[in-house]
């Protein structure tokens, strides 16, 4: 199983969340404390997004759905790095993390299902304008029990998948969803009802921010939240030992801001 974290709060080195926390996402990389099903360590790909303006609310969420708009309406527009070599083994990795500040963050290891290739592409988080994406987790009967759900994707969207992946796809519906206006908790929720009905059994643990809130699901995994002091994090599995972090129940969507923490069934979509 792969391991991802999203913040929202005041900027902070990226360093914060990635390699000086006890237990960062560099030390998730080669030692989580969680890994049903799923493997030892997530040494198949790193990546991580951030939004290099200061982050503030998007006035017109819904009619906004690439980079041009994004612009246009004022959201934040996010950048990424991500290499398909361990995290440990980027050596340019500390010099990014102390230097670059964000209020909003992004970030995943990787642990590729046996079968998948081990691309950089395939690496967390996907990306388009302002949202960022990560998928903890794996699709049962990969490729076949997806067939259906693919033909409602623009050709297009099937040609420039990020790699031949579950995650990369899972993206490609979910943006597709976002790209036609619909809210991210509902777009998220929603792809997560279909592909359950699709393949039974998925893990399911998708992982989104837009710079402004913060979208999750447990489905198949764990998932942690802590908000204090301003800030929000989300995280596959808490990065201390610290008080504040609350354990997120299986079958959840999780929507988070600094301002609050909202968490219902994802299967009520």
């Amino acid at each position: 199983m792969c391991r991802h974290l999203a913040y929202l709060g005041p900027a902070v080195p990226l360093s914060r969340l990635l390699t000086e926390a006890p237990h960062s996402l560099r030390h998730q990389s080669y030692a989580p404390a969680d890994m049903r099903r799923g493997g030892r360590i997530n040494a198949d790909g790193f990546g991580v997004g951030w939004y290099p303006d200061r982050v503030e609310p998007v006035r017109d969420a819904a009619a906004c759905d690439a980079a041009a708009c994004d612009a246009a309406a004022g959201g934040p527009v996010a950048v990424r790095y991500r290499r398909g070599v361990p995290m440990w083994a980027d050596a340019n990795l500390d010099m990014i993390a102390t230097t670059v500040r964000s209020g909003a963050i992004l970030a995943a290891v990787r642990n590729a299902t046996v079968g998948m290739p081990i691309l950089e592409t395939a690496a967390a988080p996907f990306h388009e304008g302002r949202w960022l994406f990560s998928h903890n987790g794996a699709v049962t009967g990969w490729p076949e029990s997806m067939t259906k759900l693919a033909e409602r994707l623009p050709t297009r969207d099937l040609l420039t998948l990020d790699a031949p992946t579950d995650a990369a796809l899972l993206w490609a519906l979910l943006r597709h969803r976002l790209r036609a206006g619909a809210p991210l908790p509902d777009a998220i929720a929603e792809t997560v009802v279909d592909v359950d009905l699709a393949a039974p059994g998925s893990r399911l643990n998708l992982l989104i921010t837009d710079g402004a809130q913060i979208a999750a699901t447990t489905a198949g995994h764990a998932l942690s939240v802590r908000r204090t002091d301003g800030y929000v994090l989300v995280s596959s599995e808490p990065l201390d030992d610290g008080p504040g972090w609350h354990a997120v129940d299986e079958g959840k969507l999780v929507v988070a801001t600094p301002l609050g923490v909202d968490i219902t069934d994802w299967g009520a979509a």
